[in-house]
Parts: C-alpha cells; structure tokens; sequence
C-alpha cells in the first residue's frame, strides 16, 4: 500500500485503511508513507480495527521528511511523486502494489483508487486552495512529474478505481482508461430510531466552505418554512477562518431560532444526531463522491442533492430527491414532508441503496479486485 498518509481526516485515506483492513487476513501487507499512523485515532475516526500487527511499516527517510517539513508550503503533489519514486525499486519484492492517492506510477501495474484526477484542474478549488492562475499549478505538476520521472504511459496500464461513474467518466476523458467503480464505505454502526421518534429537521454535513454552497441550504429552507413548516436545521461541519465561513456564521446568528452550527463534532455525537433526523440535504454542484449524502443515507434520512456529480449515483437518480434550483429543492422537500406515503416510500428505496455503502460490501468488492488482478510484472 503506497499512501501519504492513514491519518484523518480524508476520504482517500479513509478509503485505504478499509483496504487494508480488507486484505489484512489474507495478505501480508506493507505500507509505504511519509507519516507513521496513529492507529489510535484511525480507528476512532473511521471504524477500523487495525493493530501494529496487521502490516509492515516503511516510513521516507527521517531526513527527507524533516527537509519536508520545513518547506514554507505542503508541497503535496511533489511529496507525493517522491512517495512513488521510493516505492518503484521495491515493486519487485511484492505480489501487488495498491494505493487510494489517486493517479500514480510505481513502475509497473499496479490498482490505484481515483477520488478525483489529480492531474485535472479544478479552477473553483484549486485556485482557492493552491495558487491564483491555472499555469501555476500546471507548470508545478509538471515539475514534478518531470523530477521523479512519472510515466503516464505506466499510470495509464493500471486498474483504474473510482469513487462513482461521475468521476469515473471524468477519468476516461483525461487519460483513456477503462474504470471500475467501487463506492468507498460510509463506515460505522448507525443507530436504527423509528421514523416516528426522530426530529422533523434537518441535517447537512461537510466542511464550511463556498463549494459546499451552505448559503444555498439556509435559502431552501427558509423557502420552506416560509409555507408554514417549522423545520429546523444542524449544520455539522469545520469551518476556516476565513470570510465565507464568517459569512455563514453570520446567518446561522440570524437565524439562531432555527439553524444551529455543531464544529468538529465527536463521531459518535455526530453519528446519533444523524440518526435522530429525519431528512439530509447536500448543496454541493459536481461533488466527486458525496460521503456525507451516503452517511446521511445509511442514518436513514430521507436525503435531498443537487442533480449532479455523485449524489446522482448514491441517490439512485430518484428525481423525487435530486433538484436543480433552490425553487424545486423547495418544491420537492414540501411535497414530501406533507405526505407520509412519499416519505414511507423513499424511506424503502434509500434503505435498499444504503447497503451499497456499507463497509462490508466494500471489502468484499476489495478482496475480489485484488484476487483477480493481473500484475503483469514485465511492464
């Protein structure tokens, strides 16, 4: 397993400790990474149940990691080309090599799990977090692959995972590879609370940030209970201190009667408040996968998600649930809420999409794309 790091929070890493919890039985499995992991931590976060035992650790040299640490900036995607470079000798002394960062070379075929194509450019995102014009961040990807020597003649031969067929068809245009997608797993054990017990509110979850469009949320519910309908809303999440997150903070202190703001909630605090609601919403446009539209699924809320990127997916295409406006998210939330066959009726659909997210499906389909994967050691 090549992977930066285990670490929380991330859903790439999030996706690797599953694998390997999913091969630990069968396999012998060694991790190469910059960061030794806080197996503590990891299994709190996302359900794991690793032991120093279940794999061999082999950590970058000290010194490379302390030059790394002293660079004024992340340096993410050299440090990664660099994890790479030191795992191509070592190709030779492992029946197969796997990792969920993405892209990656590792000098011969190999399984890589794509989150989102890092050698695509993400101009609402990565313009925010990295740079300020696009052939900054061009010329810095091309730097680095030129400096650790990566192939994309030999990225291009592995077996190709991804998150969901939306970014699945992102991949195949970028680099004309065929894909595989695997759902990562909504981990955790959800509490089962009769529909009837639970609140009649709302909840989101995700980082406090412009892309997770939370002004979008505030103003379909406000829509909603303009029409007479006293719902609440919870907004889980970790906000920057930066002036969307100020901004949004803002209105939820306007709206303080209905909206309550919950920061880096405890997972099983977070996990119960999920369960005790009875609908989710998500505002995110072209979201690569939608972790928190699947946990709120798999809580058993009744979810509502922009018609668009993976939610699309998850939420099984069920136009009752995907909007395209603040007006028709409104139009459909009212619709159901004011109709207890619709709500009995989405409830058995989404109970039969949340056993797609479930860890065990996912290690299942894990140990079945690793025993039938042909390594093909003289590439």
């Amino acid at each position: 397993m090549v992977q930066p790091s285990l670490n929380p929070p991330g859903g790439g890493n999030g996706v690797a400790v599953w694998m390997i919890e999913a091969l630990k039985k069968d396999h012998r499995v060694t991790l190469l990474s910059w960061t030794a992991p806080n197996l503590e931590s990891i299994n709190r976060f996302y359900g794991t149940s690793l032991s120093p035992s279940d794999f061999e650790l082999r950590l970058v040299p000290w010194i490379v990691r302390k030059i790394a640490e002293r660079t004024p900036t992340p340096m993410a995607l050299v440090k990664d080309n660099y994890l790479l470079l030191k795992s191509r000798p070592l190709g030779s002394q492992f029946n197969l090599i796997i990792s969920a960062d993405n892209e990656v070379d590792v000098g011969r075929r190999c399984i890589q799990y794509i989150h989102y194509p890092k050698l695509s450019l993400r101009p609402e995102v990565d313009l925010r977090w990295f740079h300020r014009i696009p052939f900054a961040i061009d010329a810095y990807r091309w730097l680095g692959m030129r400096l650790t020597g990566f192939s994309l003649e030999r990225m291009r031969r592995n077996l190709t995972l991804v998150n969901s067929d939306f970014i699945g068809e992102r991949v195949r245009a970028l680099h004309g590879v065929e894909t595989l997608t695997l759902f990562p797993p909504a981990a955790g054990s959800f509490p089962d609370i009769p529909w009837e017990c639970r609140e009649d509110g709302f909840v989101c979850l995700g980082r406090i940030a412009p892309e997770k469009r939370l002004e979008m949320i505030i103003e379909i519910l406000s829509a909603v209970r303009s029409r007479g309908n006293r719902l609440h809303l919870h907004i889980i999440g970790t906000s920057g201190n930066d002036a969307y997150g100020d901004s949004i903070k803002a209105c939820i202190d306007a709206n303080r009667t209905w909206i309550s703001m919950h920061e880096s909630m405890p997972r099983q605090e977070l996990v119960q408040l999920l369960a005790s609601h009875r609908y989710g919403i998500h505002a995110m446009d072209g979201e690569h996968f939608g972790m928190a539209v699947a946990e709120m699924v798999r809580a058993g809320c009744i979810v509502f998600a922009p018609n668009s990127g993976g939610p699309v997916q998850i939420l099984g295409g069920n136009e009752r649930l995907l909007y395209i406006s603040p007006e028709d998210a409104a139009e459909k939330i009212v619709s159901t809420i004011s109709s207890d066959e619709r709500q009995k009726e989405l409830r058995d659909y989404l109970a039969v999409r949340a056993k797609q997210f479930c860890e065990q499906r996912f290690m299942l389909q894990v140990r079945e794309v690793v025993g039938h994967f042909k390594p093909d050691l003289d590439n």
